[in-house]
């Protein structure tokens, strides 16, 4: 089981999802119980009788910010820049906003060299290695209006159109409970959720929780090791509130579930937790890689999407329900013609 290899599956490219459906809450929903590893067919908007009453809820409200950039270099050639730290971004000694960037173009960008990606707005490079580098951005309006106005939505490599993004991908890439801006992936599980299905929920006495997470350039980083206990996570920005550890506590103590709304949520959760299911407030850095043989402190169940195979995020969805149950369920779910990845269908896992 910790082999990379042990975390492949047969995924047929057609069953990419490269829309979201229509209405966020009609899609599809496969509900795996562990232990007994029984697969039942549903979709989203069932969610509240699939849950208990007394259920906790615990969202990521990460905000994804476009922050994608398309430019020229000073021989003309074109380049990708693509902000890997908007909520740590500050003005330097000489001005402007520095920022580290993953940047993409046909050779590679020097120290010393101006990035033009508008009349209005320019980025200097002052260091650059492997794809990566740090940009000091000059604009001539607010950089965050002007990042709204001509950024783009960073949506993942295996969404592949015509066009980069669609104006409706601002909306629809985001979830209803985004408040904190700062990722470049949206925490995807959340994307079925409507203010509707919340206001469900509450009727259900079913009660939502916050913390953030954002989530960074390690999301798209592949295992490469071919034994997974050597991978190492690149680390991400949390923050769980002392009113939501207080919640999340409370819920514990009294026997309650707590059911993580993405890997993201469990993240955050199982990172903030102590051996005894409590969570402890605070905000820093998350580096945990949840594989298979840990033990979950925080985590009862979690809503979560289909992931990609030898993914760190299914060796975590293994992690909690089981490697072969979880592969099982994902080849039913390829049989039953599911959407897969960040605007496909999800899975809930009691």
């Amino acid at each position: 089981m910790y082999r990379r290899k042990d975390y492949a599956y047969e995924l047929p490219e057609r069953l990419i999802a490269q829309h979201p459906v229509p209405d966020r809450k009609s899609a599809r929903l496969l509900h795996l119980r562990r232990g007994s590893g029984a697969l039942r067919h549903h979709r989203f908007a069932d969610l509240p009788a699939l849950l208990a009453s007394g259920d906790l809820l615990v969202v990521n409200n990460t905000a994804v910010v476009p922050g994608r950039l398309f430019g020229r270099k000073p021989t003309g050639g074109k380049v990708e820049v693509l902000l890997l730290d908007y909520h740590r971004g500050d003005s330097g000694a000489e001005g402007g906003r520095i920022h580290r960037c993953m940047v993409r173009s046909s050779k590679p960008v020097r120290p010393g060299m101006r990035l033009r990606f508008d009349p209005r707005l320019h980025g200097d490079v002052l260091d650059a290695a492997d794809g990566i580098a740090t940009l000091r951005f000059h604009c001539d309006a607010d950089f965050e209006a002007l990042l709204s106005e001509i950024g783009h939505v960073p949506l993942p490599p295996y969404i592949k159109r015509d066009s980069v993004d669609r104006m409706a991908d601002r909306q629809d890439y985001q979830t209803v409970y985004a408040a904190h801006k700062g990722a470049i992936a949206a925490p995807t599980a959340g994307l079925h959720f409507t203010t509707g299905l919340l206001d469900r929920l509450a009727e259900r006495g079913i009660a939502v929780a916050q913390v953030t997470l954002h989530v960074g350039y390690g999301t798209f980083v592949p295992v490469r090791v071919n034994d997974i206990r050597d991978h190492r996570m690149h680390a991400e920005w949390y923050r769980l509130g002392s009113r939501t550890a207080a919640t999340i506590n409370r819920a514990k103590a009294e026997g309650r579930r707590v059911v993580a709304v993405g890997t993201t949520a469990v993240r955050t959760l199982e990172a903030s937790g102590e051996a005894d299911g409590r969570v402890r407030s605070g905000s820093g850095e998350c580096d945990l890689f949840i594989y298979p043989g840990y033990q979950f402190k925080v985590v009862d169940a979690l809503i979560t999407n289909f992931h990609l195979p030898e993914s760190t995020l299914l060796m975590l969805v293994a992690a909690l329900a089981g490697r072969e149950q979880i592969l099982a369920a994902y080849r039913a779910a390829v049989a039953a013609q599911y959407r897969f990845f960040s605007y496909g269908d999800a899975m809930l896992i009691t």
